[in-house]
């Protein structure tokens, strides 16, 4: 989906003032930028704009902002010049929008360590920040993540079905995440945008079914259902009409630690969650899909960062629209809907 689409009738003066509202909202509302706060802002060629547009917002608030373009990195994890880690040490907010991840990197990593709040917005195009997720109300949904706390305690067991054909059943192994909301106001807090999402890992071992992804793929719409069986908590087949062949072979990638051999750990079900984003949309880039509201998706490989034993340093996702999934006695979703209240 092109930058432009969604967005085509709107005049140049439009596109800048809308672009300027969300920015806005997320110096504000997300990040709760203050006068004395410095802050630096990391763009790159794709997408300066954003990066102005985040700029103008901060330099509303504070005079202690500074906005740096960086080389489009050519994947994923790739460090940013040095003095660009340097600067993100020293900072007290870090604002990240550029084609590529830097979550990943030695740079953000050391800069949290400081105590620095990041916000990082991998792969935001204009019509995402104008329209997407990224306008979401995040004060409300807060609340509403939130106010789900209670219905997760001493549940464990899931059900996740679609009407594309998932059927799948597994047991949590960690508790149930409910941060991913979008407020990231506490030293060292780190957030990707647009944010939404509840998540955990299911139980290795634990998840027997069949996943049919129906939404997206790595950030790539899929337009004819991708089928994987899953049984005790690994792939064990993949069968379909749409990327069949690159996503079997994504699955052969050797993992980043040279200690682990086995690529099955690729394999693993490493992460479980559905989206609450009522203004995320299916657009083909992995943070929004994930956080549409009512659908739900599962990634694979590595799953150490919840307290699971499958280190492989990589990780896949996709995602499945109009998901029900159930927690014993708790409709979570039904039929794409938040519920979020015992069965009768």
């Amino acid at each position: 989906m092109s930058d432009e689409a969604g967005i085509e009738n709107l005049s140049h003066d439009e596109i800048v003032e809308s672009m300027l509202v969300s920015a806005r909202s997320i110096i504000r509302t997300c990040m709760e930028i203050r006068n004395h706060e410095d802050v630096v802002i990391i763009t790159d060629t794709h997408t300066s704009e954003i990066g102005r547009s985040l700029y103008e917002a901060a330099a509303e608030v504070t005079d202690r902002v500074l906005l740096m373009m960086i080389p489009p990195a050519f994947k994923p994890g790739n460090e940013p010049p040095a003095p660009v880690g340097d600067l993100m040490r020293k900072a007290r907010v870090v604002l990240i929008a550029t084609k590529e991840s830097l979550t990943h990197t030695k740079a953000r990593i050391n800069a949290s360590k400081t105590g620095v709040r990041i916000a990082s917005m991998p792969g935001i195009s204009k019509e995402m920040f104008i329209t997407g997720g990224i306008t979401a109300d995040y004060n409300a949904l807060q609340i509403e993540i939130s106010g789900m706390n209670n219905i997760f305690r001493r549940r464990r067991e899931v059900h996740v079905t679609s009407p594309s054909g998932t059927d799948v059943k597994f047991t949590t192994g960690s508790r149930w995440i409910l941060e991913d909301n979008g407020i990231c106001n506490r030293p060292g807090q780190v957030t990707n945008l647009p944010a939404g999402r509840i998540f955990t890992m299911p139980k290795e071992g634990s998840m027997n079914g069949k996943i049919v992804f129906d939404g997206s793929w790595e950030g790539e719409l899929i337009t004819k259902p991708v089928e994987m069986t899953i049984m005790e908590g690994r792939v064990t087949e993949i069968s379909g009409y749409d990327n069949v062949e690159k996503i079997i072979e994504s699955f052969n990638i050797p993992p980043h630690s040279k200690r682990i051999l086995d690529l099955q750990l690729n394999k693993t079900v490493a992460e479980f969650g559905f989206g609450m984003n009522s203004r995320a949309k299916v657009v083909g880039n992995v943070l929004e899909d994930q956080v549409v509201r009512g659908n739900a998706y599962f990634s694979f490989g590595d799953n150490t960062a919840l307290g699971g034993n499958s280190n492989t340093g990589i990780q896949k996702r996709g995602v499945i629209v109009k998901s029900t999934v159930l927690l014993e006695n708790v409709d979570l979703v039904l039929d794409g809907k938040i519920v979020g209240r015992r069965r009768k």
